[in-house]
């Protein structure tokens, strides 16, 4: 299905994508940030917020943490600082670059085993299907993210994949 090359592709994308976005939020204020759009989280911020608590979700699950919700929050809703979020953005594509950069084809294969917040289903997903998940979540979001900035009048980059340097 994927390789570890795709995912370090990928991380590098991610990387590339997230500093675009944040770039151009810097240019909004706190309230073109919070603003409700209309998207599926409302705002910029939200949008954000749940892109970098979706990530460590779904990227301790690939470490193999059965219960990420136990240790993750979607704490960032309430996001009072952009200068903290950017920072832990930064960390969080760092740490995906991390685990890209370690990875050889064979830790793709098996199973990743996780039960959701209220730990009452076990869930059992291919490796590859949740790395996947990893890049296309983040992708859909950020498609989402691209487009309130466009009509807030922000400029972020391009998003073709075709452009990463």
């Amino acid at each position: 299905m994927i390789s570890a090359e795709y995912c370090r592709l990928m991380s590098c994308y991610n990387t590339w994508q997230n500093t675009s976005l944040v770039t151009a939020a810097d240019g909004l204020t706190e309230g073109a940030r919070h603003k409700n759009r209309g998207a599926f989280f409302q705002s910029i911020a939200a949008t954000f917020n749940h892109l970098y608590w979706a990530d460590a979700l779904i990227l301790l699950r690939l470490k193999g943490n059965e219960r990420p919700e136990e240790t993750v929050r979607h704490s960032l809703s309430h996001l009072s600082d952009w200068n903290d979020f950017k920072a832990l953005r930064s960390q969080r594509d760092e740490e995906i670059k991390e685990w890209a950069a370690r990875l050889v084809n064979a830790d793709l294969d098996g199973m990743v085993v996780w039960y959701p917040g209220d730990g009452s289903t076990r869930i059992e997903k291919s490796k590859t299907l949740c790395a996947a998940e990893l890049f296309s979540h983040q992708t859909h979001h950020r498609g989402q993210i691209h487009a309130m900035q466009t009509a807030a009048g922000a400029k972020p980059d391009p998003t073709n994949l075709s452009m990463l340097s």
